[in-house]
């Protein structure tokens, strides 16, 4: 019952914010203060709360996006790493681990340790992303090219142990960071990932098989993506923005129409949304980190490629 009563809450708190025309949520902060010294990189949103990772620590701080206020969920601890963050609606959090070859699942509400995951022994990795669908969680690798895939069961029982998928077709590795950010179709069925070194997006099976999305320009510095509807929203990390993405129908090809600026911008890594808002976490890696370093989320309005 108490799942049941908090779900519920969480509803109508979306709810609410949808019925709020465009415009309207300076009711919510616009700018979102995490501590001194965080080094984020990913975000993730269930109703008005928000998850962000700390990279270097693998801690996860938990707030509320309609007060701004939140507090430490998950401890840093040796051997983490926070990097892409998704909470799924059965009250887990996904945590990429980045350079660990990891992957983590903590309870969304408690902090707990779930399960943790060795997704490659391979030194040279980079986990970056997940999305989770129905039946597993996919992890990007930024520097080996391959998914890695942890099962979720009918029942949404985690399988025990992940399984690597090569990424075949259109898509291939060069020098630096490769597949980034990942996105699912509502029905799971279709991935889309960003290859932050070429700027280029792909529509990816179960099976690993990648498929480019022709774009009317490249999205380079491709970080973070969210997929609403037919609309891609990909954050351009070095450029300070984020790019607007009208999707074709069999997502075959793409068209940039705008992009979303902001002053509060610093590096953005990856955003999530409540409602018509977006959220964009500033990794800001572009100045060198300090203990008193500040870091923070902005507030962004969405803007549809079909409107």
């Amino acid at each position: 019952m108490r799942r049941v009563l908090v779900l519920a809450a969480s509803l109508a708190a979306v709810l609410a914010v949808v019925a709020t025309p465009l415009g309207a949520g300076e009711a919510f902060p616009n700018r979102i203060d995490l501590p001194d010294g965080w080094r984020p990189e990913g975000i993730a949103t269930r109703g008005s709360t928000f998850y962000v990772g700390s990279i270097p620590t693998g801690a996860v701080f938990r707030g509320d996006l309609r007060t701004g206020q939140g507090a430490i969920l998950v401890p840093g601890a040796a051997g983490r790493a926070a990097i892409g963050l998704k909470a799924d609606h059965r009250g887990r959090l996904f945590v990429a681990g980045g350079p660990t070859g990891q992957a983590f699942v903590y309870d969304a509400q408690s902090g707990a340790l779930i399960a943790s995951y060795q997704l490659t022994t391979d030194t040279n990795t980079f986990v970056n992303d997940v999305v989770v669908t129905g039946d597993g969680a996919f992890f990007t690798d930024s520097l080996r090219q391959v998914l890695y895939r942890v099962p979720i069961g009918r029942n949404g029982a985690l399988g025990s142990a992940s399984e690597e998928i090569p990424l075949t077709g259109d898509i291939a590795y060069t020098t630096g960071f490769n597949a980034n950010g990942i996105d699912a179709t509502p029905n799971g069925r279709t991935l889309i990932i960003v290859q932050s070194n070429t700027g280029q997006l792909f529509a990816v099976n179960h099976s690993g098989v990648a498929r480019e999305i022709q774009l009317s320009e490249p999205v380079a510095f491709g970080d973070g993506i969210l997929l609403d509807g037919k609309t891609l929203y990909v954050v351009r990390n070095q450029e300070n923005r984020v790019a607007v993405v009208s999707l074709g129908h069999d997502f075959s090809s793409g068209t940039v129409v705008t992009h979303l600026v902001d002053p509060g911008l610093d590096v953005p890594t990856t955003i999530a949304a409540l409602g018509p808002l977006l959220y964009a976490v500033n990794a800001r890696f572009n100045t060198t980190p300090e203990p008193t370093t500040d870091y923070w989320i902005t507030q962004l309005e969405k803007a549809h490629g079909d409107r």
